[in-house]
């Protein structure tokens, strides 16, 4: 009750229990994260060169660590219950900021021109302040989770000073090439920085209350980045606003049909496996598996994602762009960014399998094989054809896979049926006790 009394009618922050689901409020805040996908596509498909895909992929990083701090302060207290969603709405305000600014991170110093670079390192401030606040008062009772909290303090201050540096640094140096240089430096060291840090520091001290709360939380970022390809795709592929035509009727459904197939080879076996091997691990495992398999692991698989959907998106703008044709090539860097992006995302999706089942399945270095082998055929036929050929290619594994690993897949599937039946009895069981009447109480005479 103390916890209304200081925070008036909003109540006290509520602990995550263990098998609790996500909540409204965490996809609520997700939707920033949309954006921010977004603006890192656009930005990128804006002016696509080697040293702009780095300064995307460091973005990136950086956004993503802000997300693995967030899925750390989700597993310990309910976002959207009592006073905490106050916090994070200044947090989302902050994110947002920090979106709109990205494309400026590395604009080229001018003096006196620091707003882009700066508003970038401020709002991080922000988020990460929020972030910090949360945890520290959920871990307030327990010493150890606070001493492992502040050996993530050096991380923390050198991140913001690093970003600072970026921002005040290079608009004094007079040389525009070696201002860009050390620019650039200073992000490549904040996403050391802070990699580096959860690996150093080690899994001790930390917990992963609920699993089920954690895969999904990490899935949902996932299907959100399948889904932000497909608005980037078809906002950048210049289908809106143009008179509808039969090739683009056509590439945007090979569209649709090729991210639905990345969605199939990680959702319909690997990911609920993996949430169950999550929960089978204990302790230190477990958190080592959560940390190495979804916080790890699940930024290149998004990488790829951002990467393919660049590619797509020249594609697309090809087929519908009337100068161009049906038969014309594709040339620049738009076949290499579809296939390599869907290459990473495979890659990545086969070392999550290896991570989390100890697994490696033929199918999947099979598909690989297969794309790095019609990369330069790609590069060959016109532009409808690239993106049936890639299409072609991610349809076949699932097919071949729901033939060779039926087996696996019904077994799977029926493991999962039992834990949901039997989850739901108990459920059923316990909610049935607000329904029993207390006893009346003896009358006296």
């Amino acid at each position: 009750m103390g916890g209304y009394r200081r925070r008036g009618q909003l109540g006290p922050a509520i602990a995550i229990a263990p098998g609790a689901r996500v909540d409204k409020f965490e996809v609520f805040f997700d939707l920033v994260f949309v954006f921010s996908f977004f603006i890192i596509t656009r930005a990128t498909a804006s002016n696509i060169s080697g040293r702009q895909l780095m300064h995307a992929g460091l973005v990136l990083a950086v956004l993503w660590w802000c997300w693995v701090v967030h899925s750390l302060v989700a597993t310990r207290v309910r976002l959207g219950e009592g006073w905490v969603p106050v916090l994070m709405v200044v947090a989302m305000a902050a994110l947002f900021a920090f979106a709109l600014a990205l494309p400026q991170a590395f604009t080229d110093p001018e003096p006196g021109n620091t707003a882009g670079p700066m508003l970038v390192a401020i709002s991080y401030v922000v988020v990460r302040a929020v972030h910090i606040i949360l945890y520290q008062h959920v871990v307030r009772d327990s010493p150890s989770e606070r001493r492992q909290l502040r050996r993530f303090a050096p991380e923390l201050v050198a991140s913001i000073v690093l970003l600072l540096g970026a921002a005040l640094i290079p608009p004094q140096i007079g040389d525009p090439d070696r201002a860009a240089l050390v620019r650039d430096v200073l992000w490549i060291a904040v996403v050391v920085v802070q990699y580096a840090t959860g690996f150093i520091v080690g899994t001790w001290g930390w917990g992963v209350t609920s699993a089920e709360h954690w895969t999904e939380r990490y899935d949902l970022i996932l299907i959100i980045a399948l889904g932000e390809s497909v608005i980037s795709v078809g906002v950048g592929g210049n289908l809106i606003g143009k008179p509808v035509t039969w090739p683009a009727v056509a590439a945007a459904t090979l569209g649709i049909i090729f991210t639905a197939a990345l969605w199939w080879a990680h959702f319909d076996f690997i990911g609920p496996a993996a949430r169950i091997a999550l929960h089978a691990a204990e302790g230190a495992p477990r958190v080592a598996m959560a940390r190495d398999a979804y916080a790890y692991l699940y930024l290149p698989m998004i990488a790829g994602i951002i990467l393919f959907a660049i590619g797509s998106e020249e594609i697309l703008h090809t087929i519908t762009d009337p100068a161009g044709g049906l038969a014309e090539r594709i040339e620049g860097p738009a076949v290499p960014m579809l296939f390599g992006g869907v290459i990473c995302y495979f890659a990545v999706n086969l070392l999550f399998q290896l991570r989390t089942l100890h697994t490696v399945t033929w199918t999947r270095i099979g598909v690989l094989v297969a794309l790095v082998v019609a990369l330069p055929i790609g590069q060959r036929l016109p532009a409808l054809g690239t993106l049936a050929l890639v299409t072609a290619i991610c349809v076949g594994l699932v097919a071949v896979e729901v033939l060779v690993l039926s087996g696996s897949r019904h077994a799977l599937r029926d493991v999962v049926f039992q834990e949901r039946t039997t989850h739901e009895a108990n459920e059923a069981a316990w909610r049935a006790r607000w329904h029993i009447s207390e006893p009346d109480e003896p009358t006296t005479p």
